[in-house]
């Protein structure tokens, strides 16, 4: 991604909400290939910010960048004042929906939601309840114990949704978790998705090469 190849859309209830994400002068590199070059960033708490740019500028680089997945070859980033990886393990709850939905297909609709509290150790009861919280967010309630194949694409990608959503995180990152779908139900789960930032605020990262989707949301 190189300056002004890609725009940023956000949303947020005022300017005055201390600073996430601090980034300046990040430069990725893989070989002789030039992924971020010269980036700066600043998210604040709260905002909902749309990445946009065409395929392979590096939006997904960025998101890996903020949730400590990969290392960056110059330049500084802080999320929630720390090292990102660090702000992930120990300070700030963060979660990632990925392109493609990712579900475990021996596992149920819950308990693919409920993994991610299983491998923090959080009880039993206690991931039940919280899996149930976050389908009937989603819409997925009645859904809890079918399995992934019986799900429509629209429909995983709610309980992917669910499952990011199910640990109550302060910065949730978003790769194009929509681009497969058709167009009516990538238009319905944007509708989903900001009316569950608008009840929860956390903060967002949404990449997209969609520019009516970026403004949208």
């Amino acid at each position: 991604m190189q300056p002004g190849t890609a725009a940023c859309a956000d949303r947020a209830e005022g300017a005055d909400a201390p600073l996430l994400v601090e980034a300046s002068g990040i430069q990725v590199q893989f070989g002789p290939l030039s992924a971020l070059r010269d980036l700066n960033l600043q998210i604040r708490r709260g905002e909902f910010v749309s990445l946009v740019g065409p395929s392979g500028c590096g939006k997904s680089t960025v998101l890996r960048l903020l949730a400590g997945l990969l290392p960056r070859t110059a330049g500084e980033i802080r999320v929630a004042g720390a090292e990102p990886s660090v702000a992930r393990r120990h300070q700030l709850r963060v979660s990632f929906v990925f392109q493609d939905a990712t579900l475990l297909p021996w596992r149920s609709v819950a308990a693919n939601v409920s993994l991610p509290l299983e491998v923090a150790g959080v009880s039993r009861e206690e991931r039940a309840r919280r899996a149930l919280e976050a389908l009937t967010r989603v819409g997925l309630a009645d859904f809890a114990q079918c399995y992934p194949q019986q799900l429509s694409g629209g429909m995983r990608m709610r309980a992917a949704l669910a499952r990011a959503l199910c640990n109550s995180p302060e910065l949730l990152l978003l790769d194009e978790p929509f681009a497969a779908l058709d167009d009516l139900t990538r238009r319905q789960l944007n509708e989903e998705l900001l009316a569950l930032w608008l009840r929860d605020r956390w903060t967002g990262v949404f990449v997209t090469h969609n520019i009516a989707e970026a403004v949208f949301l």
